[in-house]
């Protein structure tokens, strides 16, 4: 059974950073696609970033510069550096598991889920 689980979020001030991690159990995460997308209060679930199985990452414009994600093969885990965060950047950060080998935006080609994890951002 696949189970991931999202840490990290909190509340910050416009201009600060958060890293969120996302831990993997019953799937090797460098065997696959793993992306991070966020839901904002009244908005659909959204992709924000993804990494390959070659390590090349996908961002969306929105965060384009100020988002990294990378992965630890050896803690099996995921991670999300968000600096110069702002308000737009408010809401629950979920991270998937693609259910093939390639990246997508789509989140029905995402198997794999884990519970969010809260990021509000204030002005």
């Amino acid at each position: 059974q696949v189970q991931l689980v999202e840490s990290g979020g909190g509340s910050v001030q416009a201009g600060g950073s958060l890293r969120l991690s996302c831990a993997a159990s019953g799937r090797t995460l460098s065997n696959y696609p793993v992306a991070w997308f966020r839901q904002s209060p009244g908005k659909e679930r959204s992709f924000v970033a993804a990494l390959d199985r070659n390590g090349s990452t996908y961002y969306a414009d929105s965060v384009k510069g100020r988002f990294t994600m990378s992965r630890d093969g050896a803690k099996n885990t995921a991670y999300l550096q968000m600096n110069n965060l702002n308000a737009d950047d408010t809401g629950v950060y979920y991270c998937a598991v693609a259910r093939g080998i390639f990246i997508t935006r789509r989140t029905s080609d995402y198997a794999y889920w884990g519970q969010g994890t809260q990021v509000t951002v204030s002005s």
